[in-house]
């Protein structure tokens, strides 16, 4: 081969690469998926956790979370009344050696009721046995009108 063929060979191999590049900058992007987006699964859950009820007092609603969690045996770790958030943890029966978090948040949802949320984690992954909430929200439904019926009426 001379010299020639050689360079005509070269400048068709930058040619045909050089195009290569060019179509692909022209490649139409990709969707990307709305990672932040709520599915159904997420909607169905988050029904599943949160609740609404007859309540004005914003720290008797959170007084009354802290009462329902430690009567299911759980330690408060944190509460901020300014946030409307609680959370606590307890050791998981029968072994005690998994470990069950909670965390409830409180929001106004109407001048005369009040919302709750509870997320419940056990070993790292999210609860999602509707029977877990039905019991949290039972204690907390009791403990909100005990604590009614134990404030004296002005």
């Amino acid at each position: 081969m001379n010299t020639f063929t050689i360079r005509i060979t070269l400048i068709a191999v930058g040619l045909l690469f050089a195009g290569t590049l060019s179509l692909q900058g022209c490649a139409a992007p990709q969707a990307t998926p709305d990672l932040l987006a709520p599915t159904e699964a997420q909607m169905k859950i988050r029904s599943l956790q949160t609740r609404s009820f007859d309540l004005t007092d914003r720290n008797a609603a959170i007084r009354g979370v802290i009462t329902s969690l430690q009567d299911l045996g759980f330690i408060i770790e944190r509460a901020n009344e300014g946030l409307g958030l609680v959370t606590a943890a307890r050791f998981a029966e029968p072994n005690y050696y998994d470990v069950v978090t909670i965390t409830v948040t409180v929001r106004q949802e109407t001048a005369e009721k009040m919302s709750f949320r509870a997320n419940a984690i056990y070993n790292n992954r999210p609860i999602e046995d509707p029977k877990v909430y039905q019991n949290f929200f039972a204690a907390l439904q009791r403990a909100l009108f005990l604590s009614q019926e134990s404030t004296p009426s002005p």
